[in-house]
């Protein structure tokens, strides 16, 4: 009995990340064909073929990287994406880690994704992929900033940094209608963060994929996992803090779960197909003159909210 209890919680996050990675490219790939995209093989098919390839592809190397920092910073990225993803509730009775200070794990699961994603571009030891990490540490902090603010909205209606607790205070009205720039401004830290769409400026076309320019075969292959598992995280802590989590009626909780967090992604992924690529130095200007301010201007409406 023990057992099943610690191994539910594991299941859940990796059968999560696992399926959720597969369906990042399965929804990226019909969204895609759907804009017009050129058709190849069939959006089901696509993400696995391309798993496979990777697989049989050899490890490209360059000269004196720092290769235990190359080879693991794309495994720490996906842990990250692991740990992010256990603190969201699935029910009021399954949570993976029911932490009072989930928030908190969350913000350093974004704080440490900025180390381990510039270890991707540094330790390779190549340009392009120095460039590419140091465009990401430029921005890095404006998006953890940005999503202090913002899930300090949402915390406080619920007075508690616990997940659990800021689903269960969306009750009678969730936050994206509370507090209606939360929600907007935590995907576009989504998008910056795992560096999708029109924030894609680490992994980027000018840079020859940046930070992964110099990166084939397996660990290209655990690289995109992670970030789609990223994704796939951001997600299920968005449907949690904004779009009450497992509340709805006639379906259990953790089926709500799971269409919330489809409907964040798709929504994300349609962003980055239909949005240009932001360039870097406007990026930066976006997010510290613009974005940032209204963060705190979200988070002083939460606060008077919570006052009245």
């Amino acid at each position: 009995m023990i057992v099943s209890e610690l191994l539910l919680p594991v299941f859940v996050v990796l059968a999560t990340l696992a399926v959720g990675a597969y369906l990042v490219g399965v929804i990226d790939g019909a969204i895609g064909a759907a804009l017009g995209a050129p058709r190849g093989q069939s959006a089901w098919l696509a993400p696995l073929t391309q798993g496979a390839w990777l697989l049989t592809q050899q490890a490209n190397t360059t000269e004196a990287p720092d290769w235990r920092a190359w080879r693991l910073a794309p495994a720490l990225y996906l842990a990250l994406a692991a740990t992010g993803l256990a603190v969201v509730p699935w029910s009021p009775t399954l949570i993976p880690t029911d932490l009072t200070t989930s928030v908190v794990l969350w913000g350093s699961v974004e704080a440490l994704a900025t180390v381990v994603i510039f270890l991707h571009g540094w330790s390779a030891n190549t340009l392009l992929a120095l460039i590419g990490a140091y465009r990401y540490v430029a921005l890095g902090l404006s998006y953890i900033l940005i999503s202090m603010f913002v899930l300090i909205g949402v915390a406080l209606p619920a007075e508690s940094l616990q997940f659990s607790q800021v689903v269960a205070s969306q009750a009678e009205m969730w936050n994206v209608i509370r507090q209606p720039l939360g929600l907007p401004l935590f995907l576009i830290v989504g998008l910056g963060m795992t560096f999708w769409g029109p924030f894609n400026l680490a992994d980027s076309r000018d840079l020859a994929g940046g930070t992964a320019s110099a990166v084939s075969g397996p660990p290209r292959l655990v690289w995109n996992l992670a970030r789609a598992a990223m994704l796939v995280a951001f997600s299920g802590v968005a449907a949690s803090a904004f779009l009450g989590g497992w509340l709805g009626p006639w379906l259990p909780g953790p089926l709500w779960m799971v269409i919330k967090m489809l409907v964040v992604l798709a929504v994300l992924l349609l962003i980055g197909r239909l949005v240009p690529r932001v360039q870097p130095e406007r990026c930066v200007t976006l997010m510290w003159v613009v974005l940032l301010p209204l963060s705190f201007i979200d988070l002083i409406w939460a606060g008077m909210e919570a006052l009245l």
